[in-house]
């Protein structure tokens, strides 16, 4: 896969609200994953581009933080302001093409300020950092046999689980991203057993939240992957279970029927506390 540097010009901040209060100029844009339901790459299929003035983009999220507006305390954070510092990348995965410690060491060195990042790659070089609870690590979590499907080539399910513990101890502040929530035939029994796994292997449960999100999928994707990944359409493209929703950006995507949604996020829930009530959900859409 062809990685390429640049030269970031977008220096736009966008709110977000859920995972973090706000989302950064991309520090990469790509993944070297092909994950079947990634939105991403729909609009960069191949390749990774990497800021290299990431400095700049430093500089632009402190300004923006001195004027930032985000009221205290919120789901994302009780204290700290919130960035999602990857937003097009999976961090982790990428990390070696990155000045990473430096980005993490800002966050550190500003007193009110958080980064933050979803990754489905467990990479133990994170590991020689002390974040001081300045870094937010949210490991995307689905069912194994989800996983070997829609996720070729990521970290084991059970091996992202693993890893919450030592991040934690080593100065992390991690959560957990149930996302996306794909709806087939038993996956009550699955994601059962996925919490389960959490329940056993999770040490500090008072520390371990959550976001869910459930499945957005597109027909520019639906095209992709009927030729590259056929058997993860049978599970994502099911019309009769979904509607068309435009997005904030004018995009159409498929979402699941607004009452049928309903109806399973009020399942998954009960489900879910029912196993790990220790592990708050901080929101689910």
């Amino acid at each position: 896969m062809k990685i390429r540097e640049v030269k970031r010009k977008a220096m736009v901040i966008r709110p977000s609200g859920r995972s973090t209060d706000y989302i950064t100029p991309s520090f990469g844009h790509g993944c070297l994953y092909n994950c079947s339901y990634c939105y991403m790459k729909r609009h960069k299929p191949t390749g990774l581009d990497v800021a290299n003035n990431h400095k700049d983009i430093l500089e632009n999220i402190l300004v923006h933080s001195r004027f930032a507006d985000a009221e205290k305390p919120n789901q994302t954070h009780p204290v700290y302001t919130t960035y999602d510092i990857s937003c097009n990348e999976d961090f982790a995965l990428h990390l070696k093409y990155h000045k990473w410690q430096e980005i993490f060491q800002f966050f550190v060195d500003q007193p009110d300020l958080m980064g933050s990042f979803a990754t489905k790659y467990v990479n133990p070089k994170l590991l020689d950092f002390d974040p001081k609870g300045k870094i937010r690590i949210r490991f995307s979590l689905m069912p194994q046999r989800l996983a070997d499907i829609h996720e070729p080539g990521t970290s084991k399910i059970i091996n992202r689980i693993k890893a919450i513990n030592p991040f934690i101890e080593a100065g992390y502040d991690v959560h957990v991203n149930f996302s996306p929530v794909i709806l087939y035939r038993n996956w009550e029994e699955d994601y059962a057993e996925l919490f389960d796994m959490l329940n056993d292997y999770v040490d500090y449960k008072n520390q371990v939240y959550a976001e869910v999100i459930f499945l957005t999928h597109n027909a520019s994707r639906h095209e992709h992957n009927l030729i590259q990944n056929p058997k993860a359409e049978q599970q994502l493209w099911v019309p009769h279970l979904q509607e068309i929703k435009t997005s904030q950006y004018g995009g159409k995507n498929l979402r699941y029927e607004r009452n049928l949604k309903a109806k399973y996020i009020k399942r998954f829930k009960e489900l879910h506390d029912s196993i790990i009530p220790w592990n708050k959900i901080r929101y689910i859409f």
